[in-house]
């Protein structure tokens, strides 16, 4: 049986290239490539790569992306773009708990939930930050971001996703669960052959605290988190209970 996940970026990658959230690429290149200290030969793991938008936007400055990925459609769109534009690039179809990469990068990212947490347990979800992190090199670094469990301790998940409600992907009957920080819903949205789909699903919320333990179990020496404003990544953007997202930084 599907997961949620997978029936909702299946065949729905040119939808997800018109949605709001996506719309943050440069500035947050611009973020990553600081953090990288402009060493353009850097390679750079893309996980969670969906339609190559910060894979793409990289390599035109000069850095080797590999892209992942679970779905096949947003690969086959990523390749199309990258094309479109003369760009070699390698993007794959694959699980982020199983990358076929060991010791490879200098940097990982995974940006707006790539993979992570949107896994049903707990487990799939380290094994994800786990496979990342056999994939970067003794001294590299990952950055990513990831669901804000302080938000919805003293904001509703429900009310905010109906701000939303103009995107192709809708949420609704957001329950989010303080015993296991997992968020459920129902979510709407269109693919791309126009079919109107419906499933629901659940994604985890983790308190900074759970991602400095997590972390610090793979080896991680130096662990940053901050607020995540799309487009908008900052080191002066402290994580506050109105941040949805957190942006992680975290060196071996």
């Amino acid at each position: 049986m599907k997961k949620w996940y997978q029936t909702l970026f299946e065949n729905s990658a040119k939808n997800y290239d018109n949605e709001r959230f996506v719309k943050g690429t440069i500035g947050e290149c611009d973020f990553i490539e600081n953090e990288l200290a402009f060493k353009s030969a850097a390679k750079i793991i893309d996980v969670g790569c969906g339609t190559g938008r910060h894979a793409i936007e990289l390599t035109k400055r000069g850095y080797s992306v590999t892209g992942i990925d679970l779905s096949s459609s947003q690969i086959q769109r990523a390749k199309e773009k990258a094309e479109s534009e003369n760009l070699e690039i390698q993007f794959l179809v694959g699980d982020a708990r199983q990358i076929p990469f060991k010791d490879e990068f200098e940097m990982a990212i995974m940006m707006c939930e790539g993979g992570f947490p949107l896994m049903e347990t707990d487990e799939e979800n380290f094994e994800i930050l786990k496979s990342v992190s056999q994939s970067i090199k003794s001294n590299g670094k990952i950055i990513f971001t990831t669901l804000n469990g302080l938000f919805p301790i003293f904001n509703s998940t429900n009310e905010f996703t109906k701000d939303k409600e103009k995107e192709n992907t809708q949420f609704h009957n957001n329950n989010f669960d303080l015993m296991t920080f997992r968020d459920h819903f129902e979510i709407e949205f269109e693919d791309d052959a126009g079919n109107k789909k419906q499933v629901k699903g659940n994604q985890r919320f983790y308190i900074p605290s759970e991602i400095n333990w997590l972390l610090k179990s793979l080896g991680y020496q130096k662990i940053e988190i901050f607020g995540a404003k799309l487009g908008q990544f900052s080191r002066e953007d402290k994580l506050t209970t109105k941040d949805f997202e957190m942006l992680v930084i975290a060196n071996k």
